[in-house]
């Protein structure tokens, strides 16, 4: 068998295990391993493998990032500073139609960039919004729709997690990384709020108006989200701005907001011991399946097959963009089956190689890499409300008893809409992504 028929056989037993319920992480180890012994013949070449790979990948001082953003988003949700984010974009929508609805997107849009993971973005802001929406009259499609499509913004608003895998995996600049996915994020949080509007056009009675919070409501809440606006600053340009290393980012962040949680008196001890618990168990999630990536993509290696589909796809003398839409269609039905963490370790060793090869109107290699990143991230957020599995459906339709599944899924359709056209925009036309990079270079 030659190494591309055994990779593409590994690709297919991986498969197997998933439709079995096997663990992500666990699968692609097991695959992994068993691809590795069959193309070096011998046992024992894993096993002297096995003694280096998780100290390699491990002791990577770039990965103490993600507890430490797990850790921000963690204090930021025990500590009630998603309320206050609710709070403050209501205070300015909530007296128009939809706003209730357009706040919850724009909480959602804030507590993402103090957290980074969508799962926990959705759950969170489902517990504070959802309360507000049902008493405010939304339809149960709007409501649960608006927030589980909202929820996707905490893997593509700044700090995200995805991304900074997506760094680790590339050798890409963290910092260039967040500030390209920053005009994105803003054009996804707009899409959204124009999909809020046209539905309750089309329907006034799905998103009725409030009434108007006074003036001096609104400042105060202002005061409230103000030390969130700042930790969201003081992470990102000092990221950028190169006072501050990721990590020295991070854990300035996770102070601030854990700090902020208790002046607020949000955070007690029993929320303390929930923070540090729920980092403990994500960070342990995360690492097992990068663990297992790197064995998978160990024996990727050994079969060549990045680098033969590389090479096919760069003779063939297919459009660049057709490759890319190609790559950007798999993602859509790889996230029926897996979350956008794995899909990102999983694909990003196989696909990165083949967009770095081809010619995209002239881009270079690093302005490829971030381009590609953030077309990948926004595919792999549409796999979390898209059916048949949409994480963040679930878990908005589990806070929503009393909307049948069917109308959430109903409800996230013209998100996918706006979703869609969001990609195109950014595939025909890159420099979005990049004009920031570009605009304020590090």
């Amino acid at each position: 068998m030659s190494g591309t028929a055994g990779g593409l056989w590994m690709f297919g037993s991986l498969m197997l295990l998933l439709v079995m319920r096997i663990p992500i992480g666990i699968a692609m180890f097991m695959v992994g391993a068993g691809g590795y012994v069959y193309f070096v013949g011998d046992m024992a070449p894993l096993l002297n493998s096995l003694k280096n790979l998780a100290y390699a990948r491990l002791s990577n001082y770039d990965l103490i990032v993600i507890p430490l953003f797990l850790l921000m988003g963690q204090f930021a949700t025990h500590g009630g500073l998603s309320r206050a984010l609710f709070r403050f974009v209501a205070a300015f929508f909530g007296h128009h139609r939809g706003g209730v609805a357009i706040a919850s997107i724009g909480a959602c849009a804030g507590f993402g960039a103090i957290c980074g993971s969508s799962l926990a973005t959705a759950a969170t802001m489902g517990q504070v919004a959802l309360p507000e929406l049902r008493r405010a009259g939304y339809s149960g499609a709007l409501s649960t729709g608006a927030l589980a499509a909202g929820g996707t913004l905490g893997i593509l608003i700044p700090p995200s997690v995805p991304l900074v895998i997506y760094a680790i995996l590339t050798q890409e600049s963290i910092g260039k990384l967040f500030m390209a996915a920053l005009l994105p994020g803003v054009i996804a949080v707009l899409g959204y709020v124009l999909v809020v509007r046209v539905v309750v056009g089309f329907d006034p009675a799905a998103g009725p108006a409030g009434s108007p919070t006074p003036w001096r409501e609104r400042f105060a809440s202002f005061l409230a989200v103000l030390p969130v606006l700042l930790v969201f600053v003081v992470v990102i340009v000092g990221i950028y701005g190169g006072w501050a290393n990721p990590t020295e980012a991070a854990a300035i962040g996770a102070a601030a907001c854990g700090l902020l949680a208790a002046i607020s008196g949000g955070m007690r001890r029993d929320g303390l011991l929930d923070s540090l618990l729920g980092t403990a168990q994500a960070t342990a999630m995360i690492f097992l399946v990068l663990l297992g990536a790197d064995m998978l993509n160990s024996a990727l290696a050994l079969s060549q097959l990045p680098a033969e589909l590389a090479a096919w796809v760069r003779d063939s003398g297919l459009s660049p963009l057709l490759v890319m839409a190609t790559i950007l269609l798999i993602y859509v039905l790889l996230g029926c089956v897996m979350d956008s963490l794995a899909m990102i370790l999983l694909t990003i060793p196989i696909f990165y190689p083949v967009v770095m090869g081809l010619d995209f109107v002239g881009l270079s290699q690093t302005d490829k890499s971030l381009w590609f990143g953030i077309l990948a991230l926004m595919v792999v957020e549409i796999g979390l409300i898209h059916p048949p599995v949409g994480m963040n459906v679930y878990i908005i339709n589990r806070l929503a008893r009393d909307v049948p599944l069917l109308e959430t899924f109903k409800g996230v359709i013209p998100f996918l809409v706006s979703d869609l056209l969001r990609i195109v925009l950014l595939l025909f036309f890159p420099g979005i992504s990049l004009y920031l990079v570009h605009t304020f270079p590090p």
